[in-house]
């Protein structure tokens, strides 16, 4: 928890200092530009991502398996969107780099580590029928 508090003041703070700074290196209206820019391809990466992992989760629940990774894919493009939305170059990286395929996948292993470790610490429950 403490780490959510001080990344929601942190990125924020860093995010402003940015701006403020690529305002005065590039001007305020290409900056403005840039980061509607990024929102509109993410936007579309996102939509684009995250039919391309339904198709792919109800193909593996059609041959009967459970679609864990296609799961972990779609939580990666639904936190990959929100935070493209949200104006700034920090939050933008992040977002690029959870909706890249390539860099999703490096990043799968670490996810799975961090929801295992909740697991363990029965932070996370998941009942079966």
């Amino acid at each position: 928890m403490k780490w959510i508090v001080a990344f929601l003041i942190v990125v924020p703070a860093l995010e402003i200092g940015i701006l403020i700074y690529s305002g005065k290196l590039i001007g305020v209206i290409p900056t403005v530009l840039l980061i509607i820019l990024t929102g509109v391809i993410g936007a579309y990466l996102a939509k684009q991502q995250g039919l391309y992992t339904l198709k792919r989760a109800q193909q593996e629940l059609r041959y009967g398996n459970i679609p864990g990774d296609a799961i972990i894919d779609g939580l990666c493009i639904l936190v990959g969107g929100v935070v493209l939305l949200t104006p700034g170059f920090i939050t933008d990286t992040i977002g690029f780099l959870l909706l890249f395929p390539a860099t999703r996948k490096v990043m799968k292993p670490l996810i799975h580590k961090f929801i295992k470790h909740f697991i363990d610490q029965n932070r996370i429950t998941i009942y079966r029928p």
